[in-house]
């Protein structure tokens, strides 16, 4: 017997561990070359790469992530896709332990909007059941030069305080920008007090951590491919949610719907969005991620938008360039999903109107 033979023998749990979160990531191939309907073949290429940016972010969070001395990591980029990303935003992750106390600092940068959320539930990656509290840029203090502070843990602070319920697990920060190529980010660190002096770790520690990050990665999946239907609509904006499921935000407004269109056809999408700091439309995969922004605009945010006279907007959705200032493109997919988000909204935005037409009836400007 060798002595990795003896090892397994000792710890049969940490390889069963291992080896469960390899078979998941596994698992992903599988469901995508099994999808009903068939999946397109640019939806499978982007599927495969999903497979690796959900394994970094459950490693990352799961695996590396110290509740002790957390680090506040990168889950979203050009990519980097899951979950929902966008072009316009940065968003860092970091677990965090219920009963410390920790210390959050930072400068706002160029960011219209930032957040700092806390999500709850069973510690064992299973995604978040409920929000537990976040603090956004309308409940901090600035000073001249963008600097803000305030403070994490289960009991009443001085100054700007965000509560640690028991079952807090995972904080997500959320930094949007209506220049992102161009502005400062927001910069963000997080220290607990009084951590200790030296890392845990053992055998049991890391297959726990293992487990959590297969089970992570298990539900992600639950849930995709993701189809909406009818094609070509917006369906009804939902307002902010008093309670949500997973990372979602808890002060922001969201609508979500689909197209399907021929060579040559266009989706205008129609509405009008109330006061808030920051609203856009991305067009995502059935995975639940924008196609790649460094190449063309697939996303739009509303400070790029050329409004209508009454304040409404028309965007144009479809493969080539109509002339239109607020054309978004499809990047070549014959069908993808809609989103539309609205943060800290005045009120829950009305439901965008959709018509098919050929791209060559759209004119070049809003009127």
């Amino acid at each position: 017997m060798t002595d990795t033979d003896s090892n397994l023998e000792i710890v049969p749990t940490l390889s069963g561990a291992y080896n469960e979160l390899l078979d998941e990531v596994r698992a992903i191939e599988q469901k995508l070359l099994t999808a009903e309907p068939p999946l397109e073949e640019a939806d499978i290429l982007d599927g495969y790469r999903l497979a690796f940016s959900l394994l970094r972010v459950a490693v990352d969070t799961y695996v590396w992530g110290d509740k002790e001395r957390p680090i506040l990591v990168d889950v979203i980029g050009p990519y980097q896709k899951w979950g929902g990303d966008n072009s316009d935003a940065f968003y860092q992750v970091a677990p965090v332990d219920p009963a410390r106390t920790y210390r959050v600092t930072g400068n706002r940068g160029d960011s219209v909007y930032l957040s700092m959320t806390i999500y709850g539930g069973p510690d064992d990656g299973q995604y978040s059941d409920r929000i537990v509290g976040t603090i956004n840029n309308q409940s901090l203090d600035f000073d001249e030069d963008g600097n803000f502070e305030f403070t994490m843990s289960p009991d009443p602070q001085p100054g700007a305080w965000l509560k640690l319920d028991p079952d807090a697990v995972i904080a997500l920060t959320r930094d949007y920008l209506t220049e992102p190529q161009t502005g400062h980010r927001t910069v963000w660190n997080i220290e607990a007090i009084d951590p200790p002096a030296r890392r845990h770790d053992d055998r049991a520690d890391l297959t726990r951590r293992f487990r959590a990050a297969k089970t992570w990665l298990h539900e992600q999946l639950s849930f995709l491919p993701t189809r909406i239907d009818p094609p070509n609509e917006i369906l009804e904006p939902f307002p902010v949610p008093e309670s949500a499921y997973g990372w979602s935000a808890a002060d922001a407004a969201y609508a979500m719907g689909a197209y399907e269109l021929q060579p040559g056809q266009a989706l205008i999408v129609e509405g009008a969005s109330p006061t808030c700091v920051f609203w856009n439309l991305c067009l995502w995969n059935p995975f639940l991620h924008t196609y790649d922004y460094t190449y063309e605009r697939v996303t739009i945010n509303g400070a790029h938008i050329v409004y209508e006279p009454d304040g409404s907007w028309r965007i144009v959705i479809s493969d080539s360039d109509p002339g239109h200032p607020n054309w978004v493109s499809t990047a070549g997919r014959r069908k993808g999903l809609i989103w539309l988000r609205w943060f800290l909204p005045d009120e829950t935005p009305q439901r965008p109107q959709c018509r098919v037409v050929e791209v060559t009836d759209v004119t070049g400007a809003a009127k």
